[in-house]
């Protein structure tokens, strides 16, 4: 369960976007999603692998700028 302190003056918006972030950072919806239809272990290793590779990409291009 979410629970989000409010400060006094809190507006109901401000209160939303605190929520909303917190819960962003769980991972439910993620997770959701991802169990919606099963995965082999193969295809998930590949696609973290190509994450992985992209990520390594994008790193060695900024540092060689």
């Amino acid at each position: 369960m979410i629970i989000v302190p409010l400060k006094e003056n809190e507006t109901i918006e401000k209160a939303l976007k605190k929520f909303k972030k917190k819960f962003e950072k769980t991972g439910v919806i993620r997770e959701l999603r991802s169990r919606q239809a099963y995965e082999k272990k193969s295809v998930t290793k590949r696609t973290t692998l190509k994450k992985a590779i992209y990520r390594n990409m994008m790193q060695k291009k900024e540092s060689g700028i």
